[in-house]
């Protein structure tokens, strides 16, 4: 009796030790995320699940194959698994499945810089929607993109997916973009935060940069883009950031992006987190991307040893939930892997003709009438960039060619020439796979066309169109021989095609299909017209057939400065293309160190402060038709004031017309650029005779420069100059504003 007692006694003990885990089981299990119920969640997830979910995933099934990434789904607690695809100029996906004979093209839109070239946000965000569409029915929840770096020097391989050398312009584009897309219901992951502005050296490069011109240039349109976007997520960059990797900066990512700035949402990292898992945590990076078991070992080792808190660990946590709720893949979207494609086509070709730029046009060589026979020359006339490269990149169903699109357009193309350049655009491509090794993929080399062909082609076509290419992407910046300079046989090109053509009275027009600036000082006086299309998207050839045409007015204004000489940017001595070895301990400069050493001097605001002349201003394009700007009107408010200025349409044709205004600083105190755009506005399309009121909005705060001797934003009293103008050096009109008190605006710390 004694034994049964005592058997009875220890069965009960056992009982009473392994109930509590079974309770704990069962009451976890009745659990399921929803978006009211996410603490609750948090206390039910253990350790393990909570370091998983901060961690990326390989693909468990989403239905979506070869994406960028994943998130790691906790089935028991209705966590799903989210999908994460590349962009920004359109969705990145692997056009084909084994599982499926289907084959799953999206649409290629114009890049990030020639969007930027429009001007026109409502354009941005309109495309972007539809770009939103494409993300949602092929089951992706957040599309990789926009990239907004700085252009602060023209041979960044990537700046084509980036907008702007401006912060304002850049910023504005940015936060139409985010709206765009993730009107669908969808998000988007604006990078790279922060100071990413080279490809040489990425992963590991510090770069060196003041705080003013941290907080004025290069975080200014961060700062834009998240207060008046508000995108789902942001992704941190690779490089350092004065000394200290921007995934482990706690003062960018948590007390400027989100004290100050209030961002809500979820912080990735680009893709390859540092040996330092657990301090990115702790800085603000709440999703380690694309993720390895290294990185949640780390992380559980961590909250072990109490070196990261459950406080700390559950932040994070909570954010990736609050992500999870969001998505259509939580919300069980029956996505239907059928976008429509080819209305998607005409809202690229008509975003891309709506923001390409004219820089010449010499007594009226555009546009021609759609009748005349067309002697096309350059290799690009067949091999035309749409995108970018890496994860730019696009596969889309086609990329119209200048050829195709001329002939579409009604224009009869010179037959033994177009199929030269077939034969050999052939002849390279057969090269290719017998060799099984890349070209140079900046550009194709440019076929020799003799004099005498030239001759012969002159008299028998009308006019001549001469489409010169490049193209970068990630992981390699651009240089400067053969790629910024144009190449001899480029050269050789359009010197001996003008002088022919010019000699029996024909036009020749040169189309730069380009992904960064190239040099035109030395060699654009020699034709008639310029047309700046970028890499315009799978539909880009047929707006630039559009603009030849004269279907579409041209109304793009350049984004950035072409400068008459590379050496005469204000970066180009600290830029990897110069590599050299002063640096402490050897480290080359450039390459494992970039100095800003230029400062708040970027683009249009050393060119114009500083009197250097350029090929292109920022914010210069032509048109087809002519505007008057009549007297501005500017009324004081309590944040700032508000100036209207009315647009006359003084030609003969419709057309837009963009309106920049720029503000000069009273002296005194810090020093300052001559003029900082600080606000523009588009046009409608206006006929001839027809004029609109445009109104731009300006706040104290906007006016701010950074002070680092008081850490703080001021805007000084004082008379400011407003200057109007159609581009940087072209101000039609001036009005003054007076800010009768000083104001500050001090920094979190």
């Amino acid at each position: 009796m004694y034994a049964k007692s005592l058997f009875l006694i220890s069965i009960l003990i056992a009982t009473l030790q392994v109930c509590p885990q079974v309770a704990f089981a069962q009451k976890t299990d009745s659990i399921r995320l929803r978006s009211d119920n996410i603490d609750q969640v948090l206390q039910v997830m253990t350790t393990e699940e909570k370091c998983s979910l901060l961690v990326g995933a390989a693909d468990e099934g989403s239905g979506v194959p070869n994406v960028a990434g994943y998130t790691r789904a906790i089935p028991r607690l209705n966590i799903p698994q989210t999908v994460l695809s590349d962009g920004p100029a359109g969705l990145r996906l692997s056009p084909t499945r084994p599982s499926s004979s289907q084959t799953f093209y999206c649409t290629g839109f114009p890049v990030g810089t020639l969007t930027a070239c429009s001007w026109d946000p409502a354009l941005v965000e309109e495309m972007t929607k539809t770009m939103g569409n494409e993300v949602r029915e092929y089951g992706v929840d957040v599309l990789l993109a926009p990239g907004m770096n700085i252009h602060r020097n023209p041979l960044c391989g990537r700046n084509f997916e980036y907008f702007s050398e401006d912060p304002l312009l850049s910023g504005r584009m940015a936060a139409a973009y985010v709206r765009g897309v993730q009107s669908q219901g969808v998000g988007c992951s604006v990078k790279h935060f922060a100071a990413n502005n080279q490809e040489t050296n990425r992963l590991e490069n510090d770069s060196r940069i003041s705080e003013r011109a941290l907080r004025e240039i290069y975080l200014k349109n961060f700062e834009i883009a998240i207060k008046e976007g508000r995108p789902w997520t942001v992704m941190s960059s690779y490089n350092k950031l004065n000394g200290e990797y921007t995934q482990q900066s706690h003062r960018l990512l948590t007390t400027i992006l989100r004290n100050e700035w209030g961002f809500e949402g979820l912080v990735m990292t680009d893709w390859g987190c540092k040996d330092s898992t657990v301090k990115a945590v702790k800085a603000g990076n709440d999703l380690l991307m694309p993720g390895n078991q290294r990185e949640r070992d780390r992380l559980m080792a961590a909250v072990e040893s109490g070196a990261l808190s459950l406080t700390e660990l559950d932040r994070a946590v909570r954010r990736v939930l609050e992500y999870i709720v969001k998505t259509p893949r939580y919300k069980n979207y029956s996505y239907s892997n059928r976008p429509d494609l080819q209305a998607h086509a005409q809202m690229a070709r008509r975003a891309a003709a709506e923001s390409i730029v004219l820089l010449r046009n010499e007594n009226g060589a555009l546009p021609l009438n759609g009748s005349e026979r067309v002697a096309l020359y350059g290799i690009s006339s067949v091999d035309f960039f749409g995108v970018g490269t890496g994860s730019g990149f696009v596969h889309t169903s086609h990329v119209a060619n200048m050829q195709e699109a001329l002939v579409a357009a009604g224009f009869t193309l010179d037959q033994d020439l177009a199929d030269y350049y077939r034969h050999l655009y052939a002849l390279q491509q057969d090269k290719e796979r017998m060799e099984a090794s890349a070209i140079d993929k900046r550009h194709r080399p440019e076929p020799e066309v003799t004099v005498r062909a030239i001759e012969r082609q002159s008299q028998a076509n009308d006019v001549a169109i001469i489409v010169l290419g490049r193209i970068a992407g990630e992981g390699a910046d651009r240089v400067f021989h053969d790629d910024f300079q144009l190449t001899a046989p480029e050269r050789e090109l359009i010197q001996n095609v003008s002088l022919v053509y010019h000699k029996v009275g024909k036009r020749v027009v040169v189309v730069l299909n380009i992904v960064g600036v190239v040099e035109t000082a030395s060699w654009k006086d020699l034709v008639d017209a310029i047309i700046l299309p970028w890499t315009p998207g799978q539909e880009g050839a047929h707006a630039v057939a559009d603009i030849i045409k004269g279907k579409v007015n041209p109304s793009g204004k350049l984004s950035m400065t072409f400068p008459v000489n590379y050496m005469d940017i204000p970066s180009a001595a600290n830029f990897p293309y110069r590599w050299d070895m002063s640096g402490k301990k050897g480290e080359r400069r450039g390459v494992d160190f970039t100095p800003y050493e230029e400062d708040i001097w970027v683009g249009y605001r050393h060119f114009i402060t500083h009197g250097v002349a350029v090929s292109y201003p920022f914010g210069y394009g032509l048109s087809y038709t002519t505007f008057d700007y009549g007297q501005p009107k500017v009324k004081a408010n309590k944040d700032g004031f508000t100036a209207t200025i009315t647009v006359t349409n003084t030609g003969n044709v419709p057309g837009r017309e963009v309106v920049q205004l720029y503000v000069s600083a009273p002296a005194g105190g810090l020093e300052k650029p001559s003029r900082e755009l600080k606000a523009f506005a588009k046009t409608k399309t206006l006929m001839p005779g027809e004029s609109e009121k445009l109104t731009l909005t300006v706040s104290a705060y906007d006016l701010a420069s950074f002070n680092e001797s008081t850490t703080a934003w001021e805007t000084s009293a004082g008379t400011y100059v407003l200057l109007f103008g159609a581009s940087s050096t072209d101000i039609r009109q001036t009005a003054h504003y007076k800010v009768k008190k000083a104001a500050t605006w001090p920094i979190a710390e």
